[in-house]
């Protein structure tokens, strides 16, 4: 698929796609081999991540997974679509026995960035034109969606988790916010809690070009 085409058509998913009802009520998945409770935040509808607490029951979320509920979400129907089309990661978030966190961005943060997530300034004119062209922007865009898939889930605050993409991000609570590190991008809400980890719904893009 070629860049322009794929861009096209996550947005179109945005007029498509059913929100998924806040979850309200907290729930548990399994850690990095712990559980945790989900605290809310003091500001009605919004979530923070949550913290560890080895003693919580295991979570029973039935069979729903990463993969089942990204692409039901509005907001961020442009990254549910590059996360369908980067097999590395559709392959992870279809695992229920791989726990993750998405960092997933809203549509707006996409697409106010001053270049496509698969472009690469380094690459040149001309870098997307033809078969290697399209490979590029490819691997471009596996870069940026590796980048914002945490290999974690619950997810510590302080705690450097290592992302797919190879990155080591770790999150901060800000009085009522919650930031992820490095770069202080907010997360607007957490957006579903399901068997095999959580979707953050962020206002920003994590740092992927390196």
């Amino acid at each position: 698929m070629r860049p322009s085409t794929l861009l096209t058509s996550t947005l179109a998913l945005t007029t498509q796609a059913q929100l998924l009802p806040f979850l309200s009520q907290p729930s548990q998945t399994p850690a990095l081999a712990q559980p945790a409770n989900q605290n809310p935040m003091a500001n009605p509808g919004i979530q923070l991540p949550p913290p560890s607490e080895p003693s919580d029951p295991p979570p029973t979320n039935g069979d729903v997974i990463l993969s089942d509920i990204l692409g039901t979400q509005r907001p961020i129907t442009i990254f549910a679509g590059f996360t369908r089309d980067i097999s590395s990661v559709l392959t992870r978030l279809s695992t229920a026995s791989l726990n993750t966190t998405v960092l997933a961005p809203l549509n707006s943060a996409i697409t106010s960035l001053p270049r496509k997530p698969w472009e690469d300034p380094r690459d040149g004119p001309n870098a997307y034109e033809g078969q290697d062209g399209e490979d590029r922007a490819q691997r471009n865009l596996r870069r940026f969606t590796e980048a914002h898939v945490v290999l974690a889930s619950p997810w510590e605050e302080g705690v450097k988790s290592e992302t797919m993409g190879g990155g080591r991000v770790w999150w901060e609570r800000r009085g009522e916010k919650v930031v992820v590190m490095p770069g202080s991008v907010e997360v607007e809400r957490v957006g579903g809690r399901v068997a095999n980890g959580e979707v953050w719904v962020m206002k920003g893009v994590v740092n992927y070009a390196s």
